[in-house]
């Protein structure tokens, strides 16, 4: 398997010292096709394995002087992997709904030749991104937006609003939880209601 570690993100500890004989060079040669492996299984449909592992070895490299030995290697590795696989998941879906949502010239020209009850199903799902959307903290809407409408990176909405990049990945990290939930719960919702009948419907109003 070729690295997939940006070589600036090696450690400068090589063999034994502060570290023993766990290097990150050992680690990463001995469990980099298993960490992998992993993503690809966890991270599902369209999942950049190459990307999740090397976030997986970039947190590797962080925090390896940390690992006690308490347990396998393995063990904690997979669940960096998990987490991040996780993690990409939910970015994943996030974005799925904002490219089909967050209206565009593309949707404008398309909306044109939909049925008028497609028009109406585009604007019930429209009208619940934005409820989502307005659900969250004021602070967790302007990142998110900053960073999924206008492809702002961590450190330009850090100086943007004026908090620190890891402050800015916590409420980015929350604020795709919160929003995933509420989009969550009103499909859900919809699901429910079109499977109902018109008077079960009308109880519900």
């Amino acid at each position: 398997m070729a690295s997939v570690i940006p070589h600036s993100v090696r450690p400068t500890v090589r063999r034994g010292g502060e570290r023993g004989d766990l290097t990150f060079d050992v680690v990463y040669q001995t469990h980099a096709q298993t960490v992998a492996r992993w993503a690809a299984r966890l991270g599902g449909t369209g999942v950049d394995v190459e990307e999740i592992t090397q976030e997986v070895f970039v947190v590797v490299n962080r925090r390896l002087a940390e690992f006690r030995h308490e347990s396998q290697i393995s063990t904690w590795l997979f669940g960096i992997t998990a987490k991040i696989a996780a993690n990409d998941r939910r970015r994943r879906k996030l974005r799925g709904w904002w490219l089909r949502l967050v209206p565009g010239i593309e949707d404008r020209v398309a909306a044109r030749r939909d049925t008028p009850l497609e028009q109406l199903e585009r604007r019930e799902r429209r009208a619940q991104f934005y409820d989502a959307l307005d659900a969250l903290g004021e602070r967790q809407r302007r990142a998110l937006v900053l960073f999924e409408l206008e492809d702002r990176s961590i450190a330009e909405i850090a100086e943007l609003m004026g908090l620190r990049e890891g402050n800015v990945r916590v409420l980015l990290h929350r604020a795709r939880a919160a929003f995933l939930k509420k989009m969550t719960a009103g499909e859900l919702r919809q699901a429910l209601e079109g499977h109902a009948s018109p008077s079960e419907r009308e109880k519900r109003r």
